[in-house]
């Protein structure tokens, strides 16, 4: 079975990985250079930020990511010689409002690895003594763990592209299909070329409402732009991620320290903002003064897929028989893109799912109009 991919952020390669490893020759188009969207600009978190905020979807898919990307390294880093760098730090959270539902969730969802303690002052400094004094105490997530995202998609990348079964297309974007009846017979490149394919797969994050009007579906993914700051500490400095008022630090190994994140309705503008900017930095010296003390090294924003309830859209297109979406994570892509690409992999082949797929199916989506 020949597979057409189009979109090679985290949501197209690991739906590649894991249809390639079931013995599909695939092809992987995307309008830029693989692995520089969204997927790339994020901070990596493996867990929603106050999952009891989410629909029970998200984290559904969510609560495979630690364990299903420790697998994929273990697999991957003898080949590509890149480590993703998974990182245990555990997540204080700071926001007392959400301490009593907090400190019940695991219990009550079954999810152990989103298991916490209320630590008093004394326990808080024993965890990260940087905090600031004014926290008086905070919910540790102990389990809880960051990958560093850039080396995650430079590994499948690179595993990828030495796949034999495996054909990249990058600056090639898709501008449309070739239907006949309820079937995609090829894909359509911006330079004319006719691409053939038995299944094609819709994995364009932000970009996914280009495919509404020949789909005939409304399709309600927007672009939200969000915004990092990052710093350059010692090594291990930061020992735990952090997070107060939907403002976040993640430490990675060698001292980088990510500081965000925003949300701002600008269209696909990935320009970064001087006032967004300063309000992730004084919401995170608030956490953590010394902070201030360290240079930033870089600041960029990306553009999250915005759906509805960021629950994203996984399974076959309505009316068509051979067209697939897997978009639509807003921001939990990275947290919920293996077991996304893992369900997408049992719906195409006919396989027992790893979670009841009906909340993610397009069948959903309003239709518009008849198909162009």
């Amino acid at each position: 079975m020949h597979i057409a991919i189009i979109g090679a952020g985290i949501s197209g390669l690991l739906s590649a990985l894991e249809l390639v490893e079931q013995g599909c020759s695939i092809s992987i188009f995307d309008q830029q250079q693989a692995a520089q969207a969204a997927s790339w600009a994020g901070g990596g978190i493996l867990s929603p930020m106050y999952p009891w905020r989410y629909p029970q979807a998200v984290n559904d898919l969510a609560k495979f990511a630690k364990p299903q990307y420790l697998a994929w390294n273990e697999k991957l880093k003898p080949i590509t010689g890149i480590d993703f760098e998974i990182h245990e730090t555990g997540m204080l959270i700071f926001d007392e409002d959400d301490f009593e539902i907090g400190l019940n969730y695991a219990t009550q969802h079954n999810e152990p690895m989103q298991q916490c303690d209320y630590l008093n002052q004394e326990q808080l400094e024993q965890v990260n003594p940087h905090i600031a004094a004014k926290f008086k105490h905070a919910l540790y997530f102990s389990q809880l763990a960051n990958v560093r995202n850039p080396r995650l998609l430079q590994s499948l990348t690179q595993y990828l592209k030495q796949h034999p079964k495996v054909q990249f297309l990058e600056h090639c974007p898709i501008q449309q299909f070739q239907l006949q009846g309820d079937h995609a017979q090829a894909i359509q490149s911006a330079d004319g070329q006719l691409h053939h394919a038995d299944h094609i797969v819709l994995a364009t994050g932000a970009w996914s409402q280009h495919w509404a009007a020949q789909l005939g579906l409304e399709i309600p993914v927007q672009p939200v732009q969000g915004q990092i700051v990052l710093f350059k500490t010692p090594a291990q400095w930061l020992p735990s991620m952090c997070m107060n008022k939907v403002m976040y630090l993640i430490p990675r190994q060698d001292g980088h320290v990510l500081c965000g994140s925003s949300m701002r309705h600008v269209g696909f503008d990935t320009t970064p903002n001087p006032q967004t900017q300063q309000d992730i930095l004084t919401a995170c010296f608030e956490m953590v003064p010394e902070l201030a003390q360290f240079p930033i090294v870089k600041q960029w924003a990306g553009l999250r897929p915005g759906s509805p309830t960021g629950v994203p859209y996984i399974g076959k297109v309505p009316n068509l028989n051979n067209v697939w979406m897997n978009f639509g994570h807003f921001r939990n892509g990275l947290c919920m893109g293996t077991a996304s690409a893992q369900l997408l992999r049992q719906l195409m082949l006919g396989q027992e799912t790893i979670v009841d797929p009906a909340a993610y199916d397009p069948k959903q989506l309003q239709p518009t109009s008849i198909c162009a």
